[in-house]
């Protein structure tokens, strides 16, 4: 529950080891004295991002169990997790960016990448949608990407995995209205972390800081859609309306 003066108390990452998820709940722990709450499957892998959130100066840090693949799990995981304390920003963190090469050649990868980024977020969502709308309060931040605005051929799987997740995101934000409770949709572009190390780089690349920084103002803002860096937004709306004729012969 957010203090006397609006001050949010509360943060739950699921996806707890996540680069993006530990950044953004840093920087929002760090200025208003938040308890962060890291969910994930490796408790080893938890206790550690936990530690690193003390080093840097989050004191309240505590971590549970998470299984995003296991949707059968996700209503028993939330009614547990809710009942310790309400929860002011839910960070929905929880992805894998898969191999595009492997997926055209196995198609049990490809449905590997789709449950995690698509089927199990879009399960999870619904369960702390019902919560926050019980609490009559709180933000669920929904980590997508520019790579759901239009589906490149490049890495189609991941792309399509996170264009369904963003526009059930949109969806749920809206069944929420009126409710206190809201979502926000981050559309970062490539980010630098341990996921897509090793990676070429392509340009308006960004950090998990200056993510989690604009995620932080835009939180502030009560904004429903976070592009990063902003120029995404002229760039996708230009290659959205694109011919698809014209839209395959480019190098992406």
């Amino acid at each position: 529950m957010r203090d006397a003066v609006g001050n949010v108390q509360s943060i739950l990452v699921l996806g707890g080891t996540s680069d993006l998820g530990l950044a953004i709940a840093q920087t929002m722990a760090a200025a208003r004295g938040a308890t962060v709450v890291l969910a994930g499957r490796d408790q080893g892998r938890l206790d550690a991002a936990a530690q690193q959130l003390r080093d840097a100066g989050t004191v309240a840090v505590e971590t549970a169990v998470f299984d995003a693949d296991d949707v059968d799990s996700h209503g028993r995981f939330c009614d547990e997790v809710f009942a310790d304390r309400d929860f002011d920003v839910v960070v929905l963190a929880v992805g894998v960016l898969g191999d595009q090469e492997t997926s055209e050649r196995d198609h049990r990868h490809a449905a590997g990448v789709l449950h995690t980024n698509f089927v199990g977020c879009a399960s999870v969502a619904l369960c702390v949608a019902g919560h926050l709308r019980r609490q009559g309060h709180g933000t669920l931040v929904v980590l997508s990407s520019i790579a759901g605005e239009r589906v490149r051929r490049a890495n189609f799987v991941y792309g399509a995995s996170k264009a369904g997740l963003d526009g059930f995101a949109q969806g749920l934000g809206d069944s929420l209205q009126g409710t206190g409770a809201r979502v926000m949709i981050v559309r970062p572009g490539f980010v630098h972390t341990s996921m897509t190390a090793g990676r070429p780089v392509p340009p308006f690349s960004t950090t998990a800081e200056v993510v989690a920084g604009a995620v932080d103002a835009a939180f502030r803002k009560q904004a429903e859609v976070v592009w990063v860096p902003g120029i995404l937004r002229l760039v996708m709306s230009v290659l959205r309306h694109l011919p698809r004729a014209v839209f395959r012969r480019l190098p992406l």
